[in-house]
């Protein structure tokens, strides 16, 4: 029997969506290994959530607006964004972005700010909002390099950070949105320390796993120690 103009057929539920970036290459090197990571992730299903990854331009301002442009359009559920830290060892959970832009190289474009606000007037900082305490426990299950980082440093990938974390916070439609940042090692081409490639997806996997999941539990993120001394 055909359904009753007054009982129109319901819309199709829209799946909840996980955006997770990567950057181009910069400082002269030909690859960037977060972008690489990322990628291998796009459409696949984590915790009833289908992941879309995006490249972001290695660039001040511009890759805040790209960011922003993808965060109107997905709407996404968690955001993850991710950027190479040559010379760590380890994936990087980030803990705080800082609102400042003081660049140790010039970015994509040419820019080398010093001492300039990512966003003029806004806070000091932002912490994360992923659950980067219950994140480091899952990926050391895995048996996989893995610390809380305490700085995203000052240069583009902190600019994207903190930027992701301004607009969540004062975006009426992104307010439950939770996000934040990951750091990558070098992949072995690239010098050492390194890690595989194989071993950055596996562990950007579990971080998003892990994210999705702890999500609502009673009292977040677990207390694990994961600070330091200098």
């Amino acid at each position: 029997m055909p359904a009753s103009p007054s009982s129109p057929n319901p819309a199709p539920v829209r799946k909840p969506t996980i955006l997770i970036t990567g950057f181009d290459a910069f400082g002269g090197a030909e690859i960037n290994p977060s972008w690489l990571a990322v990628k291998a992730l796009h459409g696949r299903q984590i915790q009833g959530h289908k992941v879309v990854a995006a490249r972001l331009p290695t660039v001040y301002g511009e890759s805040l607006k790209t960011l922003k442009q993808l965060l109107r359009l997905h709407r996404p559920a968690l955001v993850v964004c991710v950027g190479q830290a040559g010379g760590r060892a380890a994936i990087s959970l980030e803990r705080v972005a800082i609102n400042v832009d003081d660049a140790p190289i010039a970015d994509n474009a040419g820019a080398q700010p010093v001492d300039v606000s990512v966003v003029p007037g806004a806070p000091v900082a932002y912490f994360s909002t992923l659950p980067i305490k219950a994140m480091l426990v899952a990926l050391q299950r895995e048996g996989l390099p893995v610390e809380v980082s305490q700085t995203a440093g000052t240069f583009v990938c902190n600019h994207v950070f903190y930027g992701l974390m301004h607009t969540l916070a004062n975006h009426r439609l992104l307010r439950r949105t939770r996000g934040g940042f990951v750091h990558v090692p070098w992949l072995p081409e690239q010098g050492a320390p390194n890690m595989p490639l194989e071993d950055v997806v596996k562990g950007l996997r579990v971080a998003l796993r892990c994210a999705v999941a702890v999500h609502g539990q009673a009292g977040g993120d677990v207390g694990v120690q994961a600070g330091a001394t200098h």
